[in-house]
């Protein structure tokens, strides 16, 4: 009877082994929202239920545009109440002039909906329907202005939608193809699998790659009308965790030790303006909280890399959440 009995100890405790090493693998791994994604210049994702346990953006009042009210209405969707976390991609345009600008977009959410509701919202406004790997892709038309550029939407399943406004379906059937092997953790693009081990462990929300394509400008980044000192396709690791308190981490990547110096040299520069601003008397409490985030950046240089590290005030990320909700559109 010892035989079978030590074997059977054996076999419970090697099960139990497996099965720890698959949940450490997946803590691990990268968000699904972000695996799903296609190739892209940059990633940038957002864990928003830490972000709204610690703001309570969901319960700000919101003075929505009637469009934005009628997609709610239809699909029962809150998006502040209802998403759980989102994950963008990135695409450089070739032409910057074009519908998208200099920067095309590709999103997955997962959160709460009602796939029903939904796919009947999306029916009555798509203006082309296509089936691909056993889902429908709507292209709605979106007017931005002079400008229409389409938007291909798919339900992936009953907690996820992905989205891409690029100029062919390329990219969302790309998120099609991933979904179908999304139960690898470690899938994804190659900028994920390259710059992934670089975010922190537990960062509630970070980005990866080429992040400051939005701010681009004449092949710089612009941040509040000031051009850093910084090109447009620079490659960033930024994230924001909470370790006790909020911690913001952005590491410029350079190819050299030798150029991460100068640049390091460049935005210490640029700091030394910014903390000049907290001479500046704060007129409310977010000016407050913004100078005390200010007083707390430090620049320092690690091999290849400048890495800034600051702390975020709890009161200035409320308002911006609650700034950023307080009037809604719908996406573009």
């Amino acid at each position: 009877m010892r035989k079978p009995t030590r074997y059977s100890l054996l076999l419970v405790v090697a099960l139990i082994a497996a099965l720890v090493i698959a949940i450490l693998l997946r803590k691990a791994a990268p968000p699904e929202a972000a695996r799903l994604l296609p190739e892209s210049d940059a990633i940038v994702y957002v864990n928003l239920k830490p972000l709204r346990l610690a703001t309570h953006f969901d319960r700000t009042p919101v003075v929505r545009v009637p469009e934005y009210q009628h997609f709610i209405d239809a699909t029962g969707i809150v998006p502040e109440r209802d998403l759980d976390d989102a994950a963008f991609a990135l695409h450089r345009m070739d032409d910057p002039n074009g519908p998208n600008g200099p920067v095309g977009y590709s999103e997955v959410f997962e959160g709460r909906f009602d796939g029903e509701k939904l796919a009947h919202y999306l029916d009555s406004i798509a203006t082309a329907r296509e089936t691909y790997a056993g889902h429908t892709i709507y292209t709605v038309a979106i007017q931005d202005g002079d400008v229409t550029r389409p938007l291909r939407v798919a339900q992936l399943g009953y907690d996820s939608i992905a989205a891409s406004n690029m100029p062919t379906a390329e990219q969302i059937h790309s998120i099609l193809d991933r979904h179908r092997s999304a139960a690898s953790p470690f899938s994804g693009s190659s900028l994920l699998s390259e710059r992934y081990r670089d975010v922190p462990l537990l960062s509630a929300a970070w980005g990866i790659g080429h992040i400051g394509l939005p701010f681009s400008d004449r092949g710089a980044i612009t941040l509040f009308g000031l051009q850093l000192p910084l090109p447009e396709d620079t490659t960033f690791v930024a994230s924001l965790r909470y370790t006790g308190t909020l911690r913001l981490r952005v590491e410029q990547v350079s190819p050299s030790e030798q150029e991460a110096a100068q640049a390091a040299q460049r935005l210490s520069m640029m700091l030394d303006l910014f903390k000049s601003l907290q001479q500046i008397q704060p007129r409310n409490q977010e000016d407050t909280a913004f100078l005390k985030m200010i007083g707390s950046i430090k620049l320092d240089q690690h091999k290849d890399r400048a890495v800034l590290t600051a702390t975020v005030p709890l009161e200035l990320l409320q308002s911006l959440t609650s700034e950023a909700t307080h009037t809604s559109e719908p996406p573009r």
